[in-house]
């Protein structure tokens, strides 16, 4: 998800942003929580100019940033700053399915061809046989489309779900059997969008907010509409860049270049490190869809043959270094890579670095080091 588009010429990234770090995570308090201090400059050190974590169990909170939120300013990143949280937008999706099914507008093992007939059948694929519950879970066989390119935008800017699930669909012919194995596609849950806005007459974005966002209070999260390239503020600013020798970054600001709806169901939405630690803890919590529903999202399935990681329903369960496991998702869009965990007894940390540096070099394992030593010293002081 780093098309070519944000790729700018490198001498305007030297002569714009051009940065060295400081040498350690600052945030009071620090002192108690020095595995988290150390494992956020790590991931700053692997991604953008600066990296923010907010964590805590319920009773107690802490926030620690390392670097900085504005390339060439002393700029922590705050809990309550917004940014774009990616693939993290699935989980809200996949509660606003969730919301359908409580009410008995659909069922998990519905085909999908039940909603939205002749949608999926196309190009080998057979949407009598690929069921919701496919979808939710990346079970469906469809593989993950071409993130560089892109279908055309409407002509009012900004892309829309048909188009989006076409170019998905059209790309690649199936990649496995409905239910054999994980395959992770951002097509899953474009699809999936295009199935709340059939069952609510409603658009994706006003239905999440409705339904998920509004009712939890989330007053610092919000889901664009197509060409609404504004990242309100306050605000963590998102780069494009590389790493020179360590701890210098290079790139330069693509905050309001990136068009979300790119990334419509499966990736648009804004929020805070707090927002989005308090959506998964009540998600976790049982206090977006019901008891039942909310044991269907964390059923779940190894996402390889022997891994320790099972895939949910819009959700991940990881283990913990200290014992336990934690349900998690992650997310990446230019600008942004972040990340988020929640355990069963209340324990939660929310982390991001304001740049994604590739496909290819993500941070994945320093962010969940963040999430896992945040997670394993418990709360605040």
């Amino acid at each position: 998800m780093f098309p070519k588009a944000v790729r700018l010429p490198l001498v305007l990234g030297v002569a714009a942003a051009l940065a060295a770090l400081p040498s350690a995570a600052h945030a009071a308090p620090a002192a108690d929580h020095t595995a988290s201090a150390a494992a956020l400059r790590t991931f700053n050190l692997a991604g953008g100019p600066g990296a923010g974590l907010h964590a805590g169990d319920g009773s107690t909170s802490w926030s620690l940033s390392s670097g900085t939120a504005t390339l060439n300013a002393q700029d922590t990143l705050g809990p309550d700053e917004r940014f774009r949280i990616g693939s993290q937008s699935k989980t809200f999706t996949a509660a606003t399915v969730l919301t359908l099914v409580d009410e008995g507008r659909l069922e998990l093992d519905d085909p999908i061809e039940n909603h939205l007939p002749g949608v999926v059948s196309v190009n080998g694929y057979d949407g009598t046989r690929i069921t919701v519950r496919h979808l939710l879970r990346h079970f469906s066989g469809i593989p993950q489309a071409n993130t560089v390119n892109a279908p055309a935008q409407q002509p009012g800017g900004g892309y829309s779900l048909a188009s989006l699930v076409q170019y998905g669909l059209d790309g690649a012919p199936p990649a496995a059997e409905p239910g054999a194995r994980f395959l992770y596609s951002n097509t899953n849950y474009e699809i999936l969008g295009m199935l709340i806005e059939r069952l609510t007459g409603q658009r994706v974005e006003e239905a999440v907010m409705r339904r998920v966002v509004q009712p939890l209070g989330l007053t610092n999260t919000s889901f664009p509409a197509p060409g609404d390239r504004t990242l309100p503020g306050p605000r963590i600013n998102g780069y494009a860049g590389v790493r020179f020798i360590g701890t210098v970054f290079i790139g330069t600001e693509v905050t309001g270049t990136h068009e979300p709806s790119r990334f419509y169901a499966s990736g648009a939405m804004i929020s805070t490190l707090r927002d989005v630690a308090a959506f998964y803890r009540a998600l976790v919590g049982g206090r977006v869809v019901s008891a039942e529903s909310t044991a269907e999202m964390k059923r779940g399935v190894p996402t390889q043959p022997g891994s320790p990681s099972n895939a949910g329903l819009g959700l991940v369960e990881s283990p913990l270094p200290c014992g336990g496991t934690f349900w998690t998702y992650n997310g990446g869009v230019p600008g942004y890579f972040t990340l988020t965990g929640v355990t069963e007894d209340g324990r939660y940390a929310s982390t991001v670095t304001n740049a994604q540096m590739g496909l290819s070099n993500q941070p994945i394992s320093q962010g969940y080091g963040v999430l896992q030593a945040a997670l394993c010293e418990g709360g605040g002081s």
